[in-house]
C-alpha cells in the first residue's frame, strides 16, 4: 500500500520547507543575482531539504521506535525502503533542477550541499560535530542563491544564517529528554546576537534600513520568548517548542538579510511565510 499525502508530508516536515526558499533568496539579493532563476533554485533547496527530512527519519527508524513510536516509519504506515526511496529520489530532482537553473556554477553548490545533508543524517548528526554540520548545509543553501554571482558577496548572510541554525540544531539534541538551563541560555544569547547583526545597516542610513531592524525585531521576538520559556523551565516540551519556533521563525532573519542587502520588497515578502509556516506547524510539526 502506497502512504497517503499526509503521511508524505510528516516524513518530510512539509511546512518546515517554508523556512527553505529565504536561503536562496538572501544569497541572491546579496550577490545582486535575483532574477528568474532564483524561484527555480529555491525549489531544488526545498526539494534536498525534504530529501534531508526524509533520510533522517530512515536514519534514526530504530531510534524512533523507542523514543519516537507515532512517527511513519515506526508506526508502519511508510516501510523503510519507501522513505529510503523517497530520500534518493528527492535528492536526484533537487541536485537535477539547480543544474537546469543554473548550470554548473549551481551544480558547485548543490552536489556538495546534497552531500552534507546525507553526511548529517548518516553519521555527523549524534557527534559533536552535529550542529555544525547542520548549520554547514544551510550557509550552502545561502550559496546556492549566490550561486549566480561572486559567492564571496554572500558570505556575510551565510554566516548568520550557520549561526542561527547552529543554535537551533543544538537546542533539538535535547528536544526528547530536556535539558539544563544552560542551554536555552547560550542558544538565546547566540540568537539575540545574530537578531543584531542581521539588523545593521549595510549602507547608509535611510528608511530602507528600518526594514532589516523591524524583521530582525520579529525574529528576536518570536524565536527569544521560546527560549526563555525553556530557560525558565527546560523541559522536553518546551525546548521543542523553541526548536519549533527557531524553524518557522527563520523566515524573519531571511527577509531582514534579503533587505539588508538591497532588496526590501523581496525581504518582506520571504518574511510573510513566517505566519504561515506556524499556521500550518499547528497542523503538522515541523520538527
Amino acid at each position: 500500500m502506497s502512504p497517503d499525502w499526509r503521511t508524505l508530508a510528516e516524513l518530510v516536515r512539509a511546512p518546515a520547507a517554508l523556512s527553505v526558499p529565504g536561503d536562496v533568496v538572501a544569497g541572491a539579493a546579496a550577490a545582486g543575482t535575483l532574477g528568474p532563476r532564483t524561484p527555480v533554485l529555491a525549489s531544488s533547496s526545498v526539494l534536498l531539504y525534504w530529501a534531508g527530512m526524509a533520510a533522517n527519519d530512515w536514519s534514526d527508524r530504530e531510534l524512533d521506535a523507542v523514543e519516537r513510536p507515532e512517527r511513519p516509519i515506526p508506526s508502519g504506515r511508510i516501510t523503510p525502503r519507501t522513505a529510503f526511496g523517497v530520500a534518493a529520489g528527492l535528492t536526484a530532482a533537487g541536485v537535477a533542477l539547480a543544474g537546469l537553473a543554473g548550470g554548473r556554477r549551481a551544480l558547485a553548490v548543490a552536489v556538495p550541499l546534497a552531500g552534507a545533508v546525507w553526511a548529517y543524517d548518516l553519521k555527523l548528526k549524534n557527534t559533536p560535530a552535529g550542529p555544525a554540520a547542520m548549520a554547514t548545509c544551510r550557509a550552502l543553501d545561502v550559496l546556492l542563491g549566490a550561486s549566480g554571482g561572486r559567492l564571496r558577496s554572500a558570505a556575510f548572510p551565510a554566516a548568520t544564517v550557520f549561526a542561527h541554525t547552529y543554535t537551533v540544531t543544538a537546542l533539538s539534541r535535547a528536544e526528547v529528554h530536556g535539558s539544563t538551563p544552560a542551554l536555552p541560555a547560550a542558544t538565546l544569547a547566540g540568537s539575540a546576537a545574530v537578531a543584531v547583526s542581521a539588523a545593521l545597516p549595510s549602507r547608509p542610513f535611510g528608511w530602507r534600513s528600518l526594514i532589516p531592524v523591524a524583521l530582525s525585531g520579529w525574529y528576536a521576538k518570536r524565536y527569544g520568548e521560546a527560549q526563555l520559556k525553556a530557560l525558565e523551565k527546560p523541559t522536553a516540551g518546551n525546548i521543542r517548542a523553541s526548536v519549533g519556533a527557531g524553524i518557522v521563525n527563520l523566515p524573519t532573519l531571511q527577509g531582514a538579510l534579503t533587505a539588508r542587502a538591497g532588496a526590501p520588497i523581496a525581504g518582506i515578502a520571504v518574511a510573510a511565510a513566517a505566519p504561515l509556516g506556524r499556521h500550518l506547524a499547528k497542523r503538522l510539526s515541523p520538527t
